[in-house]
C-alpha cells in the first residue's frame, strides 16, 4: 500500500529531524514493514520541497548503490538516488580539507563526476548521454546514514536522501575531441585509494553498473518512472557511485587517490 500524504510528511519530518539534529534514527522500514522503494522516494520528495523551501538550491544529483561489488556488504541490491545542494558541494584543486563533525557515521567514496551540457533522457544510450557530458571529474563523496551501524534497506536510503552528505569535486576536464577514446577511458579506468598513505581499496570502471554513463543512464529511466522527479537538464552535476568500497572515515586522517586510463585529477582530502 503507498503512503498516504500524511504518512509521507510525518516520515519527512522524522528524516529531518535527524539529518538537522546530527542524530540517528531508526529505519523508517521498522516502522512501516510494506515501506517500499517508492514510498522512500515520495518521502525524499518532500524532504527535498522543504530543503529548497529554506533556501537550499538543488545543482545536481548523486547515484548510490551503483557498485555491485558492494551490495551483499549492505543488503541493498540496486541503485539509489538523492539531490546534491549547492550547500553539500565544494570544488577543490588540489589537496584540501574539510570538517565532518556534522555528519553521522560517515564514510568516503571515490567516484566519477559528470556535468551537463545538454539533457538526458531516457531513451539515450551511452554514446548519446557522452554527447550531452560537458566535463569529467574525479570527486570523494562523502556519505552518511541517519540509520544506526549502517543497516538499513533501500527504501530507506532513498528516503534519505541517498544517504548523501557533501561532495568534493576536483578540477574538471571538458569533453571534446574523439568519442571513442573517451567511451574506452570510462568504461577502462582504475581508481586507488589511500589512507594516510597506505592502500585500502583499488576498483574499476565496471564496477559501477558498467561504467559512469550506464549509471547515468539507468538514473535517467529511474526519473522518467517517477512522477514526481524530473529528468536530468543541462547544467546538472551528477556524481555516479563509488568505484571502490566506501571506508569510514575520522578527523585526522588524509585520504588520496590514484587514477588510471582517465584524464582526471586525483583527489587528496583531509578531514578535521
Amino acid at each position: 500500500m503507498s503512503l498516504c500524504s500524511s504518512q509521507t510528511r510525518m516520515f519527512a519530518d522524522a528524516v529531518l529531524a535527524a539529518y538537522r539534529g546530527r542524530r540517528q534514527m531508526p529505519p523508517l522500514t521498522q516502522a512501516e514493514p510494506t515501506f517500499t522503494v517508492a514510498d522512500g522516494e515520495k518521502v525524499g520528495h518532500e524532504v527535498a520541497r522543504r530543503r529548497t523551501a529554506a533556501g537550499e538550491r538543488i545543482i545536481g544529483r548523486k547515484i548510490g548503490f551503483t557498485n555491485r561489488t558492494i551490495w551483499a556488504e549492505y543488503g541493498v541490491f540496486s541503485p539509489i538516488w538523492g539531490p546534491v545542494y549547492d550547500t553539500t558541494f565544494r570544488d577543490v584543486d588540489g589537496p584540501a580539507e574539510a570538517a565532518i563533525g556534522h555528519l553521522v557515521e560517515p564514510r568516503i567514496e571515490p567516484e566519477i563526476v559528470l556535468g551537463f551540457r545538454a539533457p538526458v533522457t531516457a531513451s539515450m544510450d551511452e554514446r548519446a548521454i557522452l554527447g550531452a557530458v560537458g566535463w569529467v571529474a574525479h570527486g570523494f563523496e562523502i556519505v552518511q546514514s541517519l540509520y544506526p551501524g549502517w543497516v538499513f534497506q533501500g527504501a530507506d536510503c532513498q528516503a534519505a536522501f541517498g544517504l548523501h552528505g557533501a561532495l568534493f569535486c576536483g578540477p574538471r576536464t571538458e569533453v571534446s575531441g574523439d568519442a571513442e577514446s573517451w567511451m574506452a577511458a570510462l568504461t577502462g579506468f582504475a581508481i586507488t585509494l589511500f589512507r594516510n598513505g597506505q592502500k585500502m581499496d583499488r576498483g574499476i570502471a565496471a564496477n559501477v553498473l558498467d561504467g559512469p554513463l550506464s549509471a547515468v543512464r539507468h538514473l535517467a529511466g529511474v526519473l522518467a518512472a517517477d512522477p514526481e522527479a524530473s529528468p536530468i537538464a543541462a547544467g546538472e552535476i551528477i556524481t555516479t557511485g563509488t568505484v571502490t568500497r566506501a571506508f569510514p572515515i575520522a578527523a585526522g586522517e588524509t585520504w588520496s587517490t590514484e587514477v588510471e586510463g582517465l584524464d582526471v585529477m586525483p583527489m587528496s582530502l583531509s578531514f578535521v
